[in-house]
């Protein structure tokens, strides 16, 4: 190895040389066994006087680094390295976690019915361009910016949800996000230690696991055609997190007198409740159901989660909150000490896609095309009734086919997915009471042609050909 010591420093020469063998010892560069050079032929190479050498040996012999035996010169010890090792693993207080609860990346060939995940087919490749453009005409600070997000951003958010779902809300009352999940990290770390959350038993597994990792206790709630189940037997919690536009994965939309319900247990127990409104612009002929926040008559128990992952693409990684007044500043705080605030160049294109009409625009071309992906899912697989039925296809992203006996969800992905088509079971979705029999179909993602050999596909298998 090279070895380089520095003259005319104050760190003496012997205590460098020290210094460099003790470092190649404890990381494996010089391995356990090792004869080093003796100190006249060390000296010489390095053109320093011999005491210099004996002395850097003599340190590290006396702290074990080295050890030198008569007859046989001076050999690195066995036990420098393991220190080394020893030294690169986690702590003894430390619980690997398991891992996050998300699909990873499409790596085997096929039709991928995958949720979370939006077109960019019918993306306007020179307005996204000219909105990057106008991001770098933007002067650049050299200030972080308002943790809250940008107040054109947020007014310009503000409009948006109001002409898209009928809420109002000023400015002052959006926080924007690094998305949804970010969102509602951001609102546990509000709540007291080891909160219950209502949460729906078949649900979003993401928001489970991060409801567990910031310390609190999921509590299940029932579901069924009307969304989850609100009654006066549902117990008390500080926080509720919903998906009432389309329940995620099972696809219902919580009728009104659920929404009433929700809020008027909210009420009685002191509760919040988030509104995770995650893919609400994609309808196909259903009227829209008002929002809870809408809904919220005092304007103080909802916060309202809505992101532009879907609308645009996830590549963006914002999304927005809408809070009651009183929580605001407290989670500004939060967003503050998490990481001082949204990247300043996205924000501004961002706004230049919003100010000029560029995401309505696009809501409606992308509608359009989901809307022809879901009609070629429909034709191909409603005639399955009664073996299977479509559920949740008045809105959204995905589509969930419950399978009747003696069919088994997990059975028919397996077969499915040596044909090359990929579908999810709701197994992993589900944390309490009986498993959904049934299979959940992203197609934010496909094309028709995919969509409709995928469907096939599904269909020869469930009629067990």
């Amino acid at each position: 190895m090279a070895l380089t010591l520095e003259r005319g420093v104050a760190r003496p020469l012997q205590a460098q040389l020290a210094d460099t063998l003790r470092a190649a010892a404890l990381s494996g560069a010089l391995p356990a066994g090792l004869t080093l050079p003796g100190s006249r032929t060390l000296a010489a190479e390095l053109g320093v006087t011999r005491g210099v050498v004996a002395n850097a040996y003599a340190e590290l012999v006396a702290d074990g680094t080295l050890e030198a035996t008569v007859g046989r010169g001076t050999r690195v010890s066995a036990g420098a390295a393991q220190a080394s090792s020893a030294g690169g693993g986690a702590p003894g207080w430390f619980v690997t976690p398991p891992a996050a609860p998300v699909d990873g990346p499409d790596r085997a060939a096929g039709i991928h019915f995958r949720v979370g995940v939006a077109t960019t087919a019918t993306l306007d490749t020179r307005a996204w361009r000219q909105a990057w453009a106008a991001a770098a005409r933007a002067t650049v600070s050299g200030d972080y910016g308002d943790p809250a997000g940008e107040p054109e951003v947020r007014a310009a958010l503000a409009a948006f949800v109001a002409r898209s779902r009928g809420l109002s809300a000023p400015p002052e009352r959006v926080l924007v996000t690094a998305g949804s999940l970010q969102a509602l990290n951001l609102i546990l770390r509000l709540l007291p230690p080891q909160s219950g959350v209502l949460f729906e038993a078949t649900g979003y597994r993401a928001a489970r696991q991060a409801i567990l990792d910031a310390g609190h206790v999921p509590v299940p709630l029932e579901q069924d055609a009307d969304g989850p189940v609100v009654s006066a037997d549902t117990p008390p919690a500080r926080l509720a997190y919903m998906t009432p536009s389309h329940g995620f994965p099972l696809g219902g939309r919580m009728s009104v007198p659920r929404r009433l319900a929700l809020l008027e247990w909210a009420a009685r127990h002191d509760a919040l409740i988030v509104e995770d409104d995650y893919d609400s612009e994609f309808r196909y002929g259903a009227s829209p159901l008002p929002t809870l926040a809408g809904l919220d008559p005092q304007g103080n128990r909802v916060l309202y989660l809505g992101t532009l992952s879907k609308v645009l693409t996830p590549g963006v990684r914002t999304g927005f909150l809408i809070g009651p007044p009183a929580l605001m500043p407290a989670l500004v705080r939060a967003r503050t000490l998490l990481d001082s605030g949204h990247p300043l160049p996205v924000q501004h294109a961002l706004l230049h896609l919003l100010r000029t009409g560029e995401v309505d625009r696009h809501i409606r071309r992308t509608r359009r095309w989901h809307a022809g992906v879901r009609a070629v899912l429909t034709r191909v697989l409603e005639p399955l009734a009664p073996l299977a039925t479509l559920g949740g296809i008045e809105a959204g992203l995905h589509v969930c086919l419950f399978l009747s006996p003696p069919l088994d969800a997990r059975d028919v992905a397996a077969e499915l997915s040596r044909r090359g088509v990929f579908v999810s079971t709701l197994d992993t979705y589900t944390f309490a009471g009986r498993v959904p029999n049934a299979l959940l179909l992203g197609y934010g993602g496909l094309t028709m042609h995919a969509a409709e050999t995928g469907a096939r596909a599904i269909a020869r298998v469930v009629a067990g050909q």
